[in-house]
């Protein structure tokens, strides 16, 4: 049965499997310039990065989550789906959804009447997640595409979701305008992101970042630059307020965030009324 899901999973996997390429190489101007952590990189440039950073770490992610976090990341993201206020048969989109957790909890908690998608731009992050939700037993419908194009239907889903994704993307603001307008006017959007800690923590919350986590990606993951990569892009992704700003300009509103494990991580949700 495992191995029937995989298939399935496969071969939905690789019938949507890159039904944006075709606008990729147009899409982003070769002048203009953007940050690949602290680096200046022109947009397509830093399209190209990231792949190649989640490429590599797609195998240990989880790991490494559970190893840079002491597990917290797991309540980081029940305390999202609680937030999320959703029951039996809703409708999820889970942007930039990587391995998968996400989505599995998203769809336990709608029920096998609910609808719950699972989407990444990086096709082996979605490799990682389909297996790992054959083996769970929980196999969402599985979708390769851009979170700044996102090919579905405007006013359909219940909730929209980017865990630790948002930070990633070229363009935030193309990206939450998207989540907005694929929700159905009540629904949530929901932020969960690395954010500013506490500022009597931020010197000791640095030499973490900065010494342990690229040892720790060297060590278990033969990976120290690509956990460089995400001790810089954390700076460089905007604060809980500036982020709250973005959201509203996106159109969503009644925005407010949760600090969690003070300021290390924020959740921000918002509605489309």
């Amino acid at each position: 049965m495992e191995d029937l899901r995989r298939k399935d999973a496969g071969s939905s996997l690789n019938r949507f499997a890159g039904i944006m390429a075709g606008h990729a190489t147009s899409w982003y101007p070769m002048s203009e310039q953007t940050h690949f952590g602290f680096e200046s990189v022109a947009e397509r440039e830093k399209a190209r990065k990231v792949a190649g950073v989640f490429d590599s770490v797609a195998g240990k992610y989880d790991l490494m989550n559970d190893l840079m976090s002491g597990g917290l990341h797991r309540l980081w993201k029940a305390f999202t789906v609680e937030r999320s206020g959703l029951r039996d048969g809703g409708r999820v989109l889970d942007i930039a959804g990587g391995s998968g957790d996400l989505a599995r909890a998203f769809a336990r908690r709608v029920g096998k009447s609910g609808e719950v998608w699972l989407t990444d731009i990086n096709r082996a992050m979605l490799e990682v997640g389909r297996d790992r939700s054959a083996d769970a037993g929980v196999l969402p419908p599985i979708l390769q595409c851009d979170a700044e194009r996102l090919p579905f239907p405007s006013d359909y889903f219940d909730c929209v979701s980017v865990a630790f994704g948002l930070r990633n993307m070229t363009h935030k603001d193309l990206a939450l305008a998207e989540m907005h307008r694929v929700l159905r006017p009540g629904g949530c959007a929901l932020v969960l992101e690395f954010s500013r800690v506490w500022r009597p923590l931020s010197g000791l919350y640095d030499w973490y970042s900065f010494n342990v986590l690229p040892w720790l990606g060297g060590k278990f993951a033969d990976d120290d630059a690509s956990y460089r990569y995400l001790a810089e892009s954390i700076r460089m992704h905007p604060d809980q307020e500036e982020l709250k700003l973005l959201m509203e300009q996106a159109g969503l509103e009644d925005v407010q965030y949760y600090n969690l494990t003070v300021g290390v991580v924020a959740l921000h949700r918002g509605y489309k009324f």
